[in-house]
C-alpha cells in the first residue's frame, strides 16, 4: 500500500530519477523473472549506499538523487524485512512486474514500499526516455 507520507515527501524525486532509468529497471526486472531467479523483483532507492541488494545505479555516476540497488522478495525474507508469516500477503499485494516497478524507499529513519507504473512506449517518447 502506498502511504500518503511517501507520496508527498518522496514520490516527486523518485519519479524524477525513475523516468531517467526506467529502461534499466525494466530490463533488470525482466532478466530476473525470465531466468527464474525470482518472480518478485524489488528496486531499493536510497540516498546513501543501501545495505541490501546489488547495486545497479550509482546516483553520482548518473546525476541522480537516489542510488538504486536490485533485490527480490527472497532476500527481504532472509533478512527479516518481510516476515515469513507475511510472505503470502506480500505476494498478493505485489503488482504486475510487467507494468509496475516495486520500489523500496530507504531514507534515514523512513522505509516503505511503493509501486510505480512503467510508462508505456508512447509516454516514453513524450518523456524523452
Amino acid at each position: 500500500m502506498n502511504s500518503p507520507e511517501l507520496n508527498g515527501k518522496y514520490l516527486g524525486t523518485i519519479t524524477e530519477d525513475f523516468v531517467k532509468i526506467v529502461d534499466v529497471l525494466k530490463e533488470a526486472s525482466y532478466q530476473i523473472r525470465t531466468r527464474k531467479i525470482s518472480q518478485y523483483p524489488i528496486f531499493v532507492f536510497c540516498k546513501e549506499k543501501p545495505a541490501i541488494g546489488q547495486e545497479i545505479i550509482d546516483k553520482n555516476d548518473q546525476g541522480l538523487k537516489w542510488n538504486v540497488n536490485f533485490s527480490m522478495m527472497e532476500e527481504f525474507l532472509q533478512r527479516g524485512l518481510v516476515a515469513e508469516e507475511h510472505q503470502e500477503e506480500f505476494a498478493q499485494s505485489y503488482r504486475d512486474p510487467e507494468e509496475f516497478a516495486c520500489i523500496f524507499v530507504v531514507d534515514q529513519e523512513f522505509t516503505n514500499f511503493v509501486s510505480v507504473p512503467y510508462p508505456d512506449s508512447e509516454q516514453n517518447s513524450v518523456l524523452g526516455v
